[in-house]
């Protein structure tokens, strides 16, 4: 897809910043097997933001956890890779200052950097672009919407509320373009349409930047990096890091999204159900697609760049295990009013349990719990509630019921079929551990559903940096 594989001895790294966890892997160029895989959670989230929808975290925990998966490989194998791939959350942005974004530091032998100069990483789940602030920007040229904790519409912001926040650098990315950025000492952050369209004002067609619409709104056009093509190298490592020698190959970061479809998709009759933290339903579009040239904001479907000019057809739901997530921390909250004490993930195990004795229900959980992008005001909500369906297993599979029902109102199952599609292939940290999740995407999707296929961003991206380098 990205480019043909000529071969090399060593190893590849992978790497994938997500949301709440660092996980990099090394992976037997010739072979293309895992032989090493490490993953630390960041603990990034910033509590305390002068908005109360904002969503940030500190770069330097997200680059702590990247320095603990780092020292937790072997050394010697770090001194045989040949390149490096990185993929990250998309949507977010944080900024940096040119020439002075981080600050290396050697110890005990081992070369390591840390953020300076740098912002907060303002998140995809940023929610300060409220409904009536996005209707008063310019319109896009391009087929994708803009919503709340989208790059361009958060500088927007910070142009309207606190523009002298944005007067203080010179260069924006993703967390991902950002950790490129300072492996190869890059003087201009550079970005590939993956996740330039992430950030909106981005035509996929063109691969360009808004520039003109952009630039008569007043939007600072200097912080835009410079776009490479998904799956080339955007530069070298300016010196050796973990062992890893100076000069090797680094790809310009991709979107995670697209990195764990890569990893796993090898038939245009599969789709692929990936669920973490937020969940989206893919399949691939043919090659002849090209997406119409104007947004529509209401459509649940959008077309998202993969590889070598072709699309996949998503639908992005914000609702996945972060709806279960805030299921068990409600119950954890209301049991220590009563003074007692019991672990999330005891809490979690006990939940799948009693669902898992309560095959159906009756009781109907609405999960939008955040709204989603094409219908931001949509919010949960629980009805047919009866003095029979109050157990917490009927409450707990009417909650994993709803994710899944909510799914499949964006992407029904007969557009699934009409694409061609016979099989499912589930993947993600919130799908993998939660049985009744699964049960009930076998319910809704009448496919054959794969689980336990290993679906792995961090794999993913170094697959493509394998196949193109």
């Amino acid at each position: 897809m990205a480019g043909s594989q000529t071969g090399f001895d060593g190893f590849v790294l992978g790497m994938d910043l997500g949301t709440t966890s660092v996980k990099v892997v090394l992976l037997e160029a010739q072979s293309k097997t895992v032989t090493e895989s490490r993953s630390f959670t960041t603990n990034a989230d910033i509590s305390r933001s002068t908005h109360t929808h904002a969503k940030e975290q500190d770069p330097a925990l997200i680059i702590a956890a990247l320095d603990q998966c780092m020292d937790a490989l072997p050394k010697d194998k770090l001194k045989k890779v040949k390149c490096v791939g990185v993929c990250g959350q998309m949507h977010g942005i944080m900024l940096w200052k040119s020439n002075s974004g981080c600050e290396w530091q050697s110890k005990d032998g081992i070369t390591t950097f840390s953020p300076k100069d740098v912002s907060q990483l303002i998140t995809w789940q940023d929610g300060r672009c409220g409904t009536d602030f996005l209707s008063a920007l310019p319109k896009p040229d391009s087929h994708l919407s803009v919503a709340t904790g989208f790059g361009c519409a958060t500088v927007f912001w910070f142009m309207k509320n606190r523009p002298e926040f944005l007067s203080g650098f010179s260069d924006a990315g993703t967390i991902q373009d950002y950790v490129v950025s300072m492996l190869c000492s890059l003087d201009k952050c550079v970005m590939t349409g993956q996740n330039a369209a992430s950030w909106g004002y981005f035509n996929t067609a063109a691969n360009q930047w808004n520039t003109h619409i952009l630039k008569d709104a007043g939007f600072p056009v200097h912080l835009l990096p410079v776009l490479v093509d998904s799956g080339h190298v955007a530069g070298q490592t300016s010196c050796e890091w973990y062992g890893i020698p100076a000069h090797t190959a680094v790809g310009a970061a991709l979107g995670d999204f697209q990195c764990s479809v890569y990893s796993c998709m090898t038939d245009r009759g599969q789709a692929v159900l990936n669920m973490s933290t937020s969940a989206q339903l893919t399949f691939r579009m043919p090659a002849e697609f090209t997406p119409t040239s104007s947004p529509d904001p209401l459509s649940p479907i959008a077309y998202f760049p993969y590889f070598d000019g072709s699309y996949l057809a998503v639908a992005a739901s914000l609702n996945g295990g972060n709806v279960m997530a805030t299921f068990v921390r409600m119950l954890d909250s209301w049991m220590k009013e009563f003074g007692l004490e019991v672990s999330e993930s005891r809490i979690y195990s006990q939940l799948i349990h009693s669902a898992l004795a309560q095959p159906n229900t009756d009781l109907t959980v609405t999960s939008t719990l955040l709204g989603e992008r094409h219908d931001p005001s949509s919010s949960a909500s629980v009805s047919q509630i009866s003095s029979s369906n109050l157990s917490l297993g009927h409450v707990t599979r009417a909650v994993c019921r709803g994710i899944i029902e909510n799914l499949a109102t964006m992407m029904p199952p007969q557009s699934l079929r009409a694409a061609g599609v016979h099989c499912i292939i589930g993947s993600g940290s919130a799908l993998s551990c939660n049985a009744v999740l699964q049960q009930e995407v076998e319910r809704v999707f009448p496919f054959s559903v794969v689980y336990g296929k290993d679906v792995d961003s961090a794999v993913g991206v170094a697959m493509v940096i394998s196949d193109q380098t």
